[in-house]
């Protein structure tokens, strides 16, 4: 429990009363760390640590930060009951210039990483190629997260195709598919080329899979709006920045303007402001 609940009546802190307390199932945030200091990601920890589940290494990042860097993120996330992991884009250079996973694995259990996530969202995967990557890394003691969908502008995975690939991670041992949506959060995946939401698209989708185990990227504010309003509070949502986490937990227990009305229960009677 963090400090501020000692403080702070439960129905000012959390209206919705719908929010947990982790380790959580669902109403996940993935944050994104695209290069922090050490002081500054204890500071956000300190901060906003209550309201992340997931942060993911940027990119390439991992390879060009000292490793006493990421061994103390390590430690100071599994302090607080956050899970830090490596990109997929990585994952990604490594498979290709290697051809397996195996050494990537090795490595990554050597600094004392726990997830991995796999994609091919640069990279071309054919199928079994794929979930051997996830069988692998799962028989090798990682917890698995799959991202579904490529990074290129103007690319959209047909709705069957999203779905098929869900649950063929997921049967493959993903704990949780990542739908691309990249650092912009444009012309990509579930948003056109403004970062408008395809709503049909995605409530499409939403209608055929496990709730819980899907995580959209949406890194721009207004997505994350409509996101919440459209699935409710306890959707997963990731590539949320390390500015946005306290913005994006207000949104959950409407604590904006922007979710105010839309998750609140009806006010007591008498309520009203005199």
């Amino acid at each position: 429990m963090d400090s501020s609940s000692l403080f702070w009546s439960e129905e000012l802190k959390d209206p919705t009363r719908q929010r947990t307390e982790k380790p959580r199932s669902c109403g996940l945030t993935m944050v994104i760390d695209k290069g922090l200091g050490l002081g500054v990601f204890q500071d956000l920890l300190l901060l906003a640590g209550a309201y992340i589940d997931f942060i993911k290494l940027g990119f390439g990042t991992i390879a060009l930060t000292p490793i006493p860097v990421l061994t103390e993120k390590l430690r100071l996330a599994q302090e607080s009951d956050i899970h830090l992991y490596p990109g997929g884009t990585f994952f990604e250079v490594a498979y290709q210039q290697q051809g397996t996973i195996k050494p990537y694995l090795e490595i990554l259990d050597s600094i004392g990483f726990k997830w991995i996530e796999i994609s091919d969202g640069t990279i071309p995967l054919t199928e079994e190629q794929r979930i051997q990557a996830i069988q692998t890394a799962r028989n090798d003691g990682f917890r698995v997260i799959t991202e579904i969908g490529k990074k290129e502008k103007g690319s959209i995975t047909p709705i069957k195709q999203l779905i098929e690939g869900f649950y063929r991670d997921r049967k493959a041992g993903a704990e949780y598919v990542i739908i691309e949506g990249r650092e912009s959060g444009k012309n990509v995946g579930i948003f056109d080329a403004d970062g408008k939401l395809d709503s049909q698209y995605l409530l499409n989708v939403w209608e055929e899979i496990d709730h819980s185990s899907i995580i959209w990227e949406c890194p721009q504010h207004s997505q994350q709006v409509q996101l919440l309003q459209l699935l409710g509070p306890s959707t997963n949502l990731g590539n949320i920045a390390t500015t946005d986490v306290l913005s994006v937990e207000s949104l959950r227990r409407g604590l904006r303007a922007d979710t105010f009305f839309s998750f609140l229960p009806s006010p007591l009677p008498g309520g009203n402001p005199s």
